[in-house]
């Protein structure tokens, strides 16, 4: 039986693609070696599926319906460190190359073989590190962040807030107490050319902080080191409570 990375529980795999023929083949050949399988035929389903019952590798086909696998795979990499193994018929180098730099872990190229698959999952749950990354909900009692749903409420009140200002909140919620310095946050929200340009940062900081009610003096959320970079201070509440 395959078990997942820190615990002796057969590993559970996230397969995304809507080929039902190939969800098929995957979820057969994957339970005759004894994983545990979650099925989804749309990026918004396997989504869903990752941030309520999660799983230890999720194997993403690029071509679905309703949006793009490297867009999905974009808004994973917000909330979660999940290996994802890519299946895609894209055979350029730029193309991988991409997929990496968005987040991948490895790809296999359509059309592929099951025992190669099976090879690539079992060597990345090998190397997956240990579960313990944040939930993909935190909530204090008086913020609320649904990472997963991209939906933030405060004191029960939707806040509507930008893709920049979403993107920077869930980077910083996804790691609380992570300190990530200005260049970090500014490659990642603007792109390599933009190391520099921390007035970006700082005005779009503090538009969020606004919209959060987060005193920049007493911040309750995001606090600044200066000269440094950001940080969640957010507690969440305990679980069950």
């Amino acid at each position: 039986m395959s078990a997942s990375p820190d615990t002796s529980l057969p590993a559970r795999v996230l397969v995304i693609d809507d080929e039902p023929q190939i969800r098929k083949l995957i979820d057969i050949s994957l339970r005759s070696q004894g994983y545990l399988t979650l099925l989804a035929a749309t990026g918004h389903e396997g989504l869903s599926l990752l941030a309520g019952k999660g799983a230890d590798i999720v194997v993403l086909d690029l071509g679905l319906p309703d949006r793009d696998g490297a867009e999905v795979l974009r808004e994973l990499r917000q909330w979660s460190r999940v290996p994802v193994l890519v299946l895609t018929v894209r055979s350029a180098e730029d193309e991988k190359v991409a997929l990496l730099d968005a987040g991948a872990n490895d790809y296999v190229t359509k059309p592929f073989g099951v025992g190669e698959l099976m090879a690539r999952i079992r060597v990345l749950l090998r190397l997956a590190a240990p579960r313990g990354e944040a939930e993909p909900v935190f909530d204090d009692g008086r913020l609320r962040i649904d990472l997963a749903q991209r939906e933030v409420r405060l004191v029960g009140e939707a806040v509507p807030l930008t893709r920049k200002e979403f993107a920077l909140l869930a980077l910083l919620a996804a790691r609380p107490g992570k300190l990530f310095t200005q260049p970090q946050l500014l490659r990642e929200l603007w792109g390599p050319s933009h190391g520099d340009d921390s007035h970006y940062l700082r005005i779009l900081v503090g538009k969020l902080r606004a919209k959060l009610d987060d005193d920049a003096a007493h911040p309750r959320y995001i606090v600044t080191e200066p000269g440094v970079g950001l940080r969640f201070a957010g507690v969440a509440k305990p679980a069950n409570h």
